[in-house]
């Protein structure tokens, strides 16, 4: 459908799990797309493979929680790609732990990362936004940031943040012809959640009415219309993507 033709996105994260389900998504609809990420190997074979099914795509190694690299690579992908029209804040890592054992490091990263690294990405790219007057920045927000999630006070508060950010940007970016919105994924199968136990993965899938855990491609699809042309008098919003969960 080319859904997103002539548009090019920034997507953090995007060598693997969602953001690499993202990329493609978004590569199949039109977009040329920069995948930003630290893992140098995957992320050259995730563009690689968009490249060789007729798409345009680019690696950039960055941290995004450096704010001077965020800006390189901002300033990357409107070069090499020929502009700067979409972003998908959606690097993000876990550290759990209970709150009594939960170290000061621990929760550094996790804020670091899931909160800051959104902030400096989309510091980075709302200058190339504002200058054309159009924009749409998506960022990672998560279920649990609406309920809370045992053992993970850090990944809850950094969620939790980014929806408040989310609000707070669409308040200030709309006048510019941007809208920021945050999808909150639910339980998904990605190398994040790897190391959970199948009995407690067993017990998410009972508590989803669609009784089965989230693909990657189920978020990349709201990432897609959140972006497209068909969301433009959408902004503000939480896009819960989870099977019915919280219901």
């Amino acid at each position: 459908m080319n859904r997103l033709a002539d548009r090019v996105a920034l997507i953090t994260g995007g060598s693997r799990g969602i953001g690499r389900a993202t990329a493609d998504c978004f590569a199949a609809e039109g977009a040329a797309v920069a995948l930003v990420d630290l893992h140098e190997d995957t992320g050259q074979e995730a563009a690689q493979a968009i490249q060789a099914q007729g798409g345009q795509a680019v690696f950039i190694q960055a941290d995004v929680t450096d704010p001077e690299a965020m800006q390189e690579a901002a300033a990357t992908t409107h070069d090499a790609l020929g502009g700067l029209d979409i972003l998908v804040n959606n690097a993000g890592i876990t550290r759990d732990a209970t709150v009594r054992k939960m170290t000061e490091d621990a929760f550094d990263q996790v804020i670091d990362v899931n909160l800051k690294g959104v902030y400096n990405a989309t510091k980075a790219v709302i200058p190339y936004l504002v200058d054309q007057q159009y924009g749409r920045i998506l960022n990672a927000a998560s279920v649990v940031a609406l309920y809370g999630n045992f053992g993970q006070t850090n990944y809850v508060a950094s969620k939790a943040a980014v929806i408040g950010m989310t609000k707070t940007w669409a308040r200030e970016l709309g006048r510019k012809g941007i809208t920021v919105n945050a999808v909150a994924p639910g339980f998904i199968s990605t190398d994040m959640i790897g190391s959970v136990p199948d009995k407690v993965l067993d017990t998410f899938r009972d508590k989803t009415p669609l009784q089965r855990l989230g693909v990657p491609v189920d978020i990349a699809n709201a990432y897609l219309f959140l972006a497209s042309e068909e969301a433009s008098f959408i902004t503000g919003t939480v896009l819960s993507v989870d099977g019915g969960l919280v219901l």
